[in-house]
């Protein structure tokens, strides 16, 4: 079956590499408009089965053309283009799973769930490393409760050796990255929905070396739309981004200074965006050539099953990749979004619509093949005493 990858940054490359190594993938065709970029992977692989294809996202009419004949595709391009390749995909008739990280997008593409059964696709928002596998994870923590208590999800990617004053090294989009730290971070409280201001909510939380102490806070678009899904279901229910000691708090200053802020402000007589000058100076600094980067996962699910309290816990401590030279950041966001196409197109998922990856994803399939390729999540689960918090 042929596949297409649309973007051929770090995350479509890894994606691109993945479905190589799948013995039923006759042919892989990545969608970029950077011919540069296209040419330096063609030279990476050098591999029959990758095709390359010049072509603008935004331009409906020749993206349609590049996906024709594929089976199912995978958006790695910022999460602000996801509506329009939605739209594009299911008029050509193919599968997608993209990468998201926008819930507002999300919706904006559930909007499209009857296009898509009509065309006989199915779409899966979401599907990176959070949101993505975190919420994965946490529904299949669910599974066979009588009631679930809490649902926690702690994510980061971080540098293994942080070297500047934010203690960070810029291992996906610059957009993306910001986009996660403004706005509101939606999590459930008593079963309700509520919303938190991102880069608050700071808690220290402790993992294996070399990550030891560190600090989470919250931040948007981690939940993608499981509070909807469970709401009255769940307890409560957050998400919050991993990161080293000291950064919340610097990038909290940036925040009340105004540096986040999309709303132009007069300089000089010119209309500027705070954010999009943060974003200026903040890539080539943030951007370390050769950076060995490490991703660290824990899900926590409390419950009862039987009147007995039960806690599932799943882990991830992930690394850069010295022999692919995948980092890790690639390898546990490429890695999910490859699959779940995948499970799209095998007809392993045989719904179709727009659809929620917490509804539809066979939660051990997906983990056997994630472990398969060397994404090591272990799963632990303890009996406690219903008022131990596990």
């Amino acid at each position: 079956m042929r596949m297409a990858v649309i973007g051929a940054g770090l995350q479509g490359s890894a994606c691109a590499a993945d479905w190589l190594r799948q013995p039923d993938v006759s042919s892989v065709r990545v969608i970029d408009r950077d011919k540069d970029q296209l040419d330096a992977l063609g030279r990476k692989f050098q591999d029959g089965r990758l095709e390359t294809v010049l072509c603008d996202v935004t331009d409906q009419d020749a993206l349609g053309a590049a996906l024709s004949g594929c089976r199912a595709a995978v958006s790695a391009v910022p999460y602000f283009f996801n509506v329009g390749v939605t739209r594009t995909a299911i008029q050509a008739g193919v599968h997608l799973a993209d990468m998201g990280g926008n819930t507002d997008v999300v919706f904006e593409q559930r909007k499209l769930d009857e296009d898509a059964k009509s065309a006989g696709v199915g779409i899966l928002p979401d599907q990176g490393l959070a949101p993505g596998l975190a919420g994965i994870l946490a529904g299949h923590g669910m599974r066979g409760m009588d009631e679930v208590v809490s649902v926690k999800m702690r994510v980061g990617g971080l540098p293994v050796d942080p070297e500047n004053t934010l203690r960070y090294a810029l291992v996906f989009s610059i957009h993306g990255l910001i986009n996660e730290y403004v706005g509101e971070a939606v999590c459930l409280e008593n079963g309700e929905i509520v919303r938190k201001p991102t880069l608050t909510g700071l808690e220290e939380i402790r993992f294996p070396s070399p990550v030891g102490s560190a600090e989470a806070a919250y931040t948007s678009g981690g939940t993608s739309t499981l509070p909807w899904t469970f709401q009255g279901k769940v307890r409560q229910l957050d998400y919050k981004t991993v990161r080293y000691p000291g950064h919340w708090n610097r990038f909290q200053f940036l925040n009340e200074m105004g540096l986040l802020s999309s709303d132009p402000v007069d300089v000089d007589g010119h209309a500027v965006a705070p954010r999009n000058v943060l974003a200026t100076l903040l890539e080539p600094r943030l951007h370390v050539p050769g950076v060995r980067d490490l991703v660290v996962l824990r899900v926590t699910v409390r419950g009862e099953k039987d009147r007995q309290g039960l806690v599932r816990r799943y882990d991830l401590l992930d690394f850069f990749d010295e022999k692919t030279g995948l980092t890790a950041m690639m390898r546990t966001t490429a890695y999910p979004a490859a699959e779940s196409a995948l499970l799209l197109a095998r007809g392993t998922i045989e719904q179709r619509g727009v659809l929620l990856a917490e509804e539809v994803v066979p939660g051990e399939p997906y983990l056997r093949a994630l472990r398969a390729r060397g994404l090591r999540i272990q799963e632990k689960e303890t009996q406690v005493d219903n008022g131990d918090e596990g």
